[in-house]
């Protein structure tokens, strides 16, 4: 606990770490307040024939539910640089004290988990706060509970990747370069720049087999499959599907179509998967090193 509470302190403490590791975030409300917005509302519009107030908050809530997705990786990203720092800096302090090296590992995964659970919280109820400023309707209980899961899950299981990852990576040269390719991608991954339908087959498919997607698909299932419900009352059944696959609120696999429990297992599966790697990787690992 007296590591995991260092490493926090560390993270927080140092303002340009915390900044960056949002950064991503920063970039995808930037470009959806000056750019994103606009553009998607008009282009619903139109593929609509008609006007709706809805129109606005549910493209904020299928955009931004894809940003709170994009904080569960970035911010544990981030706090995965004290790990990388103390390679550099404190490795043999680390080596010469009685701490076995399994406990500061997991000093690390547990200390970027919290970080990417608070930051991810804190991301959910700006997004939660916006949308009802806008006229939008808040979940109910059971609604809150999926979203309060999901958070779980999307942090896991981006934190899981990150550290297999970072695991690594020797330097903080080297961690600085992957941070900043990871924050230029994700937003693509995550399909918020330009929606998954609108790109072409192959990359769909690998938007949709990246894990993390599956969680930005559930955070959309809850802040806007209600408010869709509403503004295609009275449409075909089709007409919904087709704005929910190309939005990525659900993925289409083949005659498989994505659910919020499905997406919750890929989560569940790859959480596992990275963390039995990461383990595996560093028993194999010679023991001098951290």
């Amino acid at each position: 606990m007296m590591l995991i509470k260092r490493n926090l302190l560390l993270f927080f403490r140092d303002r340009a770490n915390v900044f960056f590791s949002l950064l991503a975030v920063f970039i995808i409300i930037g470009l959806y307040v000056l750019f994103l917005g606009d553009m998607m509302e008009q282009s619903l519009r139109e593929q609509l024939g008609f006007d709706s107030d809805k129109i606005g908050v549910i493209m904020a809530s299928v955009t931004l539910a894809g940003m709170v997705a994009v904080t569960s990786v970035t911010s544990s990203l981030g706090a995965i640089g004290v790990s990388i720092s103390d390679k550099d800096r404190a490795a043999k302090d680390f080596l010469t004290s009685p701490v076995s090296r399994g406990k500061i590992t997991m000093s690390y995964m547990f200390g970027s988990a919290t970080v990417g659970f608070v930051m991810t919280l804190a991301a959910l109820t700006t997004v939660l706060a916006y949308l009802a400023l806008n006229g939008g309707a808040l979940p109910d209980a059971a609604g809150f509970m999926r979203l309060l899961f999901t958070a779980v899950l999307s942090v896991l299981c981006g934190n899981a990747i990150v550290f297999f990852i970072s695991v690594f990576v020797k330097s903080l040269n080297a961690f600085t370069a992957l941070s900043t390719v990871i924050g230029a991608m994700i937003g693509f991954l995550m399909g918020i720049y330009i929606p998954i339908g609108q790109l072409p087959s192959a990359v769909q498919w690998i938007i949709k087999c990246f894990p993390i997607t599956h969680a930005a698909s559930m955070f959309k299932q809850v802040l806007a499959d209600g408010e869709l419900a509403g503004l295609f009352m009275g449409a075909p059944t089709e007409a919904l599907d087709s704005f929910r696959k190309t939005y990525g609120v659900i993925f289409e696999y083949g005659d498989f179509v994505s659910g919020f429990w499905s997406s919750a297992a890929v989560l569940t599966a790859t959480t596992a998967v990275f963390c039995a790697a990461s383990l595996a990787v560093m028993k194999l690992r010679p023991q001098q090193k951290i």
